[in-house]
Formats: C-alpha cells, sequence, structure tokens
C-alpha cells in the first residue's frame, strides 16, 4: 500500500448529483477537496458524442446489437440502454458483475458526472406527510428532520439548478422556487379539465416539475432549454441540471477542487484512537495501484448501493460489520418507486390541433390517497402515489397495411394520427428490513473487490397499491371521455425506477439507524453520507432534489465544524 503523502481538507466519492452539490458547498466554503470518480472522465460538451446526432446519422438507425445487448444484458432489460444514443453511459454488466437472489434493476453510470447526465430531472419537494408517514403507521423508524428543517435547503438548491414548474398551494406537494412552467398541450388540458369537473377529492393535473432552465435568467455556463428532447445525451447548451455543466464547473472555479477519474474509493480508514475516519483507500483502475488519501471529512455519495458497499468494506476491529453498523441496518431496507401501472386511451376531437418542439417533459399528477382525512382514505394500503404521463398524437396515421403503397399511403403518413393519454402510477414502498444488499467476498470482480448480491422484492402493500394505481387511471381516463382504453401493469422488479435508497438510513437512535439528523455516521461524526442510501422512508416523489437539499445542509454543518474545530 502506496501511503499519498498530500492531506486533504475533505475527500468526495462520487460525481452524480450529490457528489457534484458537496464538491461545490466545500470548495466554495474554503475546503481544499479531493473528489473521487470511479469512472472515466467526462467534460462537459465535449465528451457528449451523441447529442446533436439524428436517427440517420447513427448505425442501425441507432440500435444496439445483439453482441452489445449481451454485455448489458441485466440493464437491457430494462429498455433503458436499447438505444445507441445513451448506452456508452451505462456500464457493461459482464465487466461489473453483481448478483441476484431475487432480481435488481441495477442501472449505473460509471463517469464523472454519474446519473446526473442521464437522470430524468424530475424535481419535487417532500413534505411533513413523508417526514411523518414512519412514525404514523410504524414502518421503518422515525426520520430525524421534518420539512422546515429542509425548507432554505431545498429553496437554495432550486434556485441553482433551476426547477420549472407551476405553484399549486397543497400541503403535500409544497411549492418550489420555480422557472417559469412548460406548457401542457391541448390532450393535457383535457384532462385537467376533467379531474377537476369529475372528482372531488382534490385531485388535480399540472405540468412535470423539471430541473430545466427555462427563464432567460442568467446562470453561468447554463443556458435556457431548447426542447430538442436529448437530454439524456448530455445537453450541449447545459440547460438541465448535471454535475458536468454546474455543480463541478462551480467547484473547480474555485481552485480549491483536485478532481480524480478512474479512482475507485472502496475503503473507509478508521482511526480507533481519534475515533473519527482519517482517509480513503482507493484503486487507481488504469494501473491497479492501491493508493490512500488523508482528509478531516469525508462525504459518500457513491449511490445508495455503491454508499453502502464502501462502508461495508470498511472493517475494523471497532466495526467489524463495516462503518458505523452498531445498528446492523447497514445494507437493509432498501426502496425504490414502483411503476408500470397505468392505462392508456385514445381521446377523440382536436384534430386542427398539435404543438410544437420536443417538450423535455411530462404531466403530473399529486398524490391523492391517504393524505390524513376519510376523504382520501384508502385502508387496502398504505402510502400512496402519484402519476406521470402525456398527451400525444401517434405518427403516420397509424398506417395501416392496406395503405401501404400509392399515393393515398404517402398522404396519410404525412398526417399525424389521433390523440393518446397516457399515465402511470409512481407508488411508494414501505421500508422493509429484509429488502437487503449483502456482499459476496467467494465473488470478486476484477479489481479484486466483493460483489453485491441483491435480496429485495415487492411486498403485499405495494401490490395492493397497484390495483389501485389501475383502477383510479382507467377511472380517470373514461371520464375524460377516452376510448380504447388499454392497462398497463408491468411489474418488474426493484430498481426498475433508478430510485435506490435506505441502505445507511437516517434515524433519531444510533440503535436502528446508521446516521442522524446532520447524515452524519452517529459514530464516527466526520463521515456524512447525503445520497439515497440516507433515506428513511421513500415517498412517492422523484427524490433527487431532496438528495441535493440535504447535501447542502450537510455540507454547510461539515463546514462550520471543521472551521470550529481549526480556528
Amino acid at each position: 500500500m502506496e501511503e499519498v503523502k498530500e492531506k486533504y481538507d475533505a475527500i468526495v466519492i462520487g460525481t452524480g448529483v450529490t457528489g457534484g452539490w458537496a464538491a461545490k458547498e466545500l470548495c466554495e466554503g474554503g475546503l481544499k477537496t479531493l473528489v473521487l470518480e470511479r469512472g472515466r472522465m467526462v467534460k462537459h460538451i465535449e465528451d457528449y458524442p451523441t447529442m446533436n446526432l439524428d436517427p440517420w446519422d447513427q448505425e442501425l438507425r441507432g440500435n444496439t446489437t445483439p453482441e452489445e445487448k449481451a454485455r448489458q444484458l441485466k440493464q437491457a432489460r430494462t429498455g433503458y440502454t436499447v438505444k445507441n444514443e445513451v448506452k456508452h453511459w451505462f456500464v457493461d454488466d459482464i465487466d461489473h458483475p453483481y448478483n441476484e437472489a431475487k432480481r435488481f434493476d441495477w442501472m449505473r453510470g460509471y463517469h464523472v458526472g454519474g446519473r446526473s447526465i442521464m437522470w430524468g430531472k424530475q424535481s419535487y419537494r417532500l413534505s411533513d406527510l413523508d417526514f411523518g408517514a414512519n412514525k404514523r403507521d410504524g414502518h421503518g423508524v422515525d426520520w430525524p428532520i421534518r420539512y422546515k428543517d429542509l425548507v432554505p435547503w431545498y429553496s437554495y438548491v432550486e434556485e441553482y439548478i433551476g426547477v420549472s414548474g407551476e405553484a399549486l398551494g397543497l400541503p403535500h406537494l409544497p411549492d418550489s422556487v420555480f422557472e417559469p412552467p412548460m406548457e401542457l398541450n391541448c390532450a393535457e388540458e383535457h384532462l385537467k379539465e376533467s379531474l377537476s369537473k369529475e372528482f372531488d377529492d382534490g385531485r388535480l393535473l399540472t405540468i412535470g416539475r423539471v430541473a430545466h432552465i427555462t427563464s432567460d435568467k442568467p446562470r453561468e455556463g447554463r443556458s435556457k432549454c431548447q426542447y430538442r428532447n436529448r437530454c439524456s445525451r448530455g445537453c450541449p447548451f447545459g440547460a438541465y441540471f448535471s454535475s458536468n455543466s454546474s455543480t463541478l464547473p462551480a467547484a473547480e472555479r474555485t481552485g480549491n477542487m483536485t478532481l480524480r477519474h478512474n479512482s475507485i474509493a472502496y475503503q473507509i480508514i478508521y482511526d480507533a484512537d481519534k475515533k473519527k475516519a482519517s482517509g480513503v483507500k482507493v484503486i487507481d483502475t488504469e494501473t491497479k495501484e492501491k493508493l490512500e488519501f488523508k482528509a478531516d471529512i469525508i462525504f459518500v455519495c457513491a449511490s445508495a448501493m455503491a454508499s453502502a458497499s464502501i462502508l461495508m468494506q470498511s472493517k475494523s476491529d471497532r466495526f467489524p460489520n463495516g462503518l458505523g453498523n452498531d445498528s446492523g441496518e447497514l445494507g437493509h431496507n432498501i426502496m425504490d418507486h414502483h411503476l408500470g401501472a397505468g392505462a392508456s386511451g385514445s381521446l377523440d376531437g382536436f384534430e386542427d390541433k398539435y404543438y410544437s418542439g420536443r417538450r423535455p417533459n411530462g404531466l403530473y399528477i399529486p398524490r391523492f390517497v391517504n393524505l390524513g382525512d376519510k376523504v382520501t382514505e384508502n385502508k387496502n394500503f398504505l402510502r400512496g402515489y402519484g402519476y406521470q404521463g402525456k398527451g400525444s398524437r401517434g405518427d403516420y396515421s397509424e398506417t395501416i397495411k392496406e395503405l401501404a403503397y400509392g399515393a393515398e399511403f404517402k398522404e396519410k403518413i404525412l398526417e399525424p394520427g389521433g390523440w393518446r393519454l397516457a399515465l402511470g402510477g409512481f407508488g411508494e414502498c414501505l421500508p422493509y428490513h429484509d429488502n437487503k444488499m449483502t456482499l459476496d467476498y467467494d465473488k470478486l470482480d476484477q479489481w479484486g473487490l466483493p460483489t453485491i448480491t441483491f435480496d429485495a422484492e415487492w411486498k403485499e402493500n405495494e401490490y395492493a397499491m397497484r390495483k389501485d394505481m389501475i383502477n383510479q387511471a382507467v377511472d380517470m381516463l373514461e371520464k375524460a371521455g377516452c376510448k380504447d382504453i388499454v392497462i398497463r401493469n408491468k411489474v418488474a422488479a426493484p430498481g426498475i425506477g433508478i430510485h435506490e435508497m435506505g441502505t445507511a438510513r437516517m434515524g433519531r437512535d444510533p440503535k436502528t439507524s446508521v446516521l442522524n439528523k446532520y447524515n452524519q455516521i452517529h459514530t464516527v461524526p466526520n463521515v456524512y453520507v447525503t445520497d439515497g442510501a440516507c433515506m428513511t422512508s421513500s415517498g412517492c416523489q422523484n427524490p433527487s432534489l431532496t438528495y441535493m437539499a440535504l447535501t447542502a445542509r450537510a455540507a454547510s454543518h461539515a463546514i462550520k465544524q471543521f472551521k470550529a474545530q481549526n480556528s
């Protein structure tokens, strides 16, 4: 083991949405910060190879070959990697294996920026309905924070990243600091009016809240959305938030950041005498050299599963089961959002209307069940769900085989098809202790590190919720006048929502949780975990905005602690 002599004030593990935020805040706070990324370098704009390609510019019109799919077999089964325009952002399953006691769709991006390049940008605040849920119904443990603790940090993050959306005044879906909302199309407006007229439980429809700049407000190196809907390829305009276009450049401008890619952090070093962490052990993926880096503060932001894996590998006499794992909860309580349950239908009318541009966003119907009152109560399941969806017109007038040649066919393919509305439920998963990941030391990866085995599944509450997600979607579409309604119930497996959470949860009691209210490991307070691993419950909202707010808050706390100790 070669010891690297230079010592940093802070080390950040990971460069995704939380790693980027930790780097920005710590560097702007004056701390000399080493940022570690296990994957390759990706520079904003110059390393987005497919950002401007049309289908005819790509081999096989952008489709992957059977040989390429075979190298991403687990990820390809989700449908997320079937296009050449994005497959390079996802890892090779053969080179980066994992194990499944039960199916788990683990989507990973090993490069600078991580999944912040290809995330869906949906950005919603959690509320006290979410932060108090575990305490109310007895599942999991109580969050050590409430909504009021995150309000200023939500606002701080939103103003920086740019979140477009519409204020609704709903207590269970608090409003954000908004950029101008994107427009609904005529079919979506029709459904919005129908919900208001046909339902008396407060349900409503709005445009999705997305981390896209839509105003002319100046932001360093970023401009507003161009409605290309090629976001997951990497946006050369920096219109949507990513670490590459936003937080990492901000950290770099301070002169305080050292970014080291191709560096796998696999163990945090514990100093038993000082009762705190002293550094991080790293493997250089190109040379296979093992290195040590020292720091006073460590932020673990590698993603929920990778962060838990690092902590589990960080064994010592004091922590034989992994760093900070006195509770035994490390690696347990895996959550994700279950989706694929809903319906779609055709909508007559509006043939004289179409839309311009490719809006990188859809409609959103906030949660309207189990809001804490009799009107919205559903006794068949706990917690709730929302919907994401869209209204659209089909291509080429649903070309018919009988018209597949001649002048009539040529005319028809120039006409858009009819309107359709689609609603997909997005449901909360309860925290179950037996939904877990473990490390397999008999199956090592190419760097000699243990591989992860997943043992997690949806349970009775999620399946009961899915029935209602389908029934309510059908009811809403029928009342809006839709015909030819098609039910969808693609169950899939945890991981499909790409919102892995819970493996190092926050809590009030060190006996039942890993982290405290500032995201510090209870017994190793100079180690902060702020990615999805920290989540105590999942809510039904997309969680990345909450991860960022928690990271900014934790970094502020770490900076104050560091300066107090060194004053």
